[in-house]
């Protein structure tokens, strides 16, 4: 954008966030800085793009509320993905929860699941091997799918998945080696 101010370093973000005059402008410059990144880790983990825009808005209210008590233990990167990984994971249920609902209310649902609502996006063409890899992350449970694309897509470290998955590098490994195994299966499968 021309015109348009440099991105801050997180440190100045962070410095110009705890002062009231300039914690807008701050707060202005982390959404900017890790939005669109954020934005697609939680869309692959939601999959629809309505969705991915409420949890985004849901964590950046979240990063507002509790900005000025970061500590700095981790880097603002992590503590940012793990506060999207958990919005999108807490969706995730509480779209399960909604759907169950439904179904026992009586509603003339089928399934309601992911495979449909990929289908239903545009731009995915069922013929396509983007298609069966997205249909096979899907069907990976959530948090096997979380770090799948942590891995996969943000090739994010094993130690800072760690850090925001809070779980240990060893359980990652595994669990991202068991994930591929299951995706690989899928799309030679399907």
């Amino acid at each position: 954008m021309p015109g348009a101010a440099p991105i801050a370093d997180d440190h100045i973000i962070l410095a110009a966030f705890r002062e009231e005059a300039t914690r807008e402008q701050a707060f202005t410059q982390l959404v900017c800085k890790y939005q669109e990144r954020l934005y697609w880790h939680i869309r692959r983990m939601v999959v629809v793009h309505d969705d991915a825009n409420d949890v985004i808005q849901n964590m950046f209210i979240k990063v507002w509320k509790n900005l000025a008590e970061f500590r700095q233990e981790a880097n603002l990167y992590t503590w940012l993905y793990r506060i999207a990984t958990n919005e999108a994971l807490t969706w995730i249920d509480q779209a399960k929860r909604r759907n169950i609902v439904s179904i026992d209310s009586g509603a003339d649902e089928e399934g309601g699941g992911y495979g449909e609502k990929i289908e239903a996006e545009s731009g995915y063409d069922a013929n396509k091997i983007e298609w069966k890899l997205q249909k096979a992350i899907q069907a990976l449970p959530e948090k096997q799918r979380a770090v799948f694309n942590l891995r996969y897509y943000d090739e994010m470290p094993y130690e800072q998945m760690s850090e925001v998955l809070d779980t240990s590098v060893g359980a990652l490994k595994a669990s991202y080696h068991h994930a591929v195994k299951k995706v690989e299966a899928f799309v030679l499968n399907n």
